[in-house]
């Protein structure tokens, strides 16, 4: 048989194969799942969680110090308490976590009145890039820059009551009969956060019944991923400190905010998709109205060209959304 014969009978073979993976893809894209993988395409996530990390990492965390250090010993303990459970720190690097928590004297002298007009900055910068990925996900026009300046710290301080309630309770119940009472009351304060979060994020220009699935998504989520944390988080620390010593620490909860990024990613991405379906799941996250957003909203911005691929998971993001092209609609009507 000569090559090209050879090449051709291979070719018919393979073709039954073709098709069938061809069924298998078309069928698979049809899914939700794959509507929030391709959404998760399009807002470049791998870069976006990167950037989030690092983001949480250098502002958000600075600010919990500090903020901590100024409240009651009280209010810093139940922070401490909540923080420390949530990244699942545990053994030396958890008297190194109190050090930083107890030196309320020493960080109150080191703040000053400039050093709180920083924080106040890097709240806002750490509530700009986490808006960025909302706004993006939700394909919404960019606005609010000028009002972060209050939204992020007043949002910051909620994140902080949350943490100090949440630890106070713990304290509270401690464990027994108690412990399945507050792991119920922090997985329901988990998803009420979230919401919030997302609702404050878009600008509430998003109907608080359609950002819930944000909310639902991303605290569940958090909440499994801090209880896996129980179980890795401690060994990473560990190997680390032995290593390097307090930077290891560091490294450590660098490792853990990238995995919560993704999370946040995640149901920032899934929520929008859930929305604008249009079968029983999409009429359920709308409810009554079909439309996901409030009435005056400005209109969603139409998809960008093309399908995403996943090369674009890793490029980098822009501070701002990309122009859009002209095709495509609004996904204010299910089904867009």
């Amino acid at each position: 048989m000569s090559g090209s014969g050879w090449v051709g009978t291979a070719r018919t073979k393979l073709e039954p194969w073709r098709e069938r993976v061809a069924a298998v893809r078309t069928a698979a894209e049809r899914t939700i799942v794959w509507r929030v993988w391709e959404r998760l395409l399009e807002i470049e996530f791998v870069d976006r969680s990167v950037a989030l990390a690092a983001k949480a990492f250098v502002s958000f965390f600075p600010v919990v110090i500090v903020v901590a250090a100024l409240a009651p010993p009280s209010i810093r303990s139940s922070i401490f308490t909540t923080i420390t459970s949530r990244f699942g720190v545990s053994g030396r690097a958890l008297v190194t976590a109190r050090q930083a928590f107890a030196s309320s004297d020493d960080v109150r002298r080191a703040t000053g009145v400039i050093g709180l007009v920083f924080t106040v900055f890097y709240a806002t910068s750490f509530f700009t890039a986490l808006q960025r990925v909302y706004l993006r996900a939700w394909r919404r026009p960019p606005g609010g820059n000028i009002t972060n300046y209050v939204r992020g710290p007043t949002w910051m301080l909620g994140v902080l009551a949350y943490f100090a309630l949440v630890g106070g309770l713990h304290a509270l119940l401690g464990s027994g009969p108690g412990a399945a009472v507050f792991l119920l009351v922090s997985f329901g304060g988990s998803i009420v956060l979230w919401w919030l979060t997302a609702w404050l994020m878009l600008l509430g220009q998003v109907r608080r019944r359609v950002v819930l699935a944000s909310g639902v998504i991303t605290g569940v989520a958090l909440t499994a991923y801090a209880a896996s944390a129980t179980a890795w988080m401690p060994g990473i620390v560990t190997r680390n400190q032995n290593q390097y010593g307090f930077f290891g620490v560091s490294l450590a909860l660098v490792t853990w905010f990238s995995g919560a990024a993704i999370c946040i990613v995640v149901g920032a991405c899934a929520a929008p998709v859930l929305g604008e379906d249009p079968g029983r799941i999409g009429r359920w996250v709308r409810g009554r109205s079909p439309s996901v957003l409030v009435p005056g909203a400005a209109p969603t911005l139409p998809a960008p060209p093309g399908r995403p691929r996943l090369a674009d998971a890793q490029e980098a993001s822009d501070d701002a959304l990309p122009p859009r092209s002209p095709r495509g609609g609004s996904t204010d009507a299910p089904g867009a």
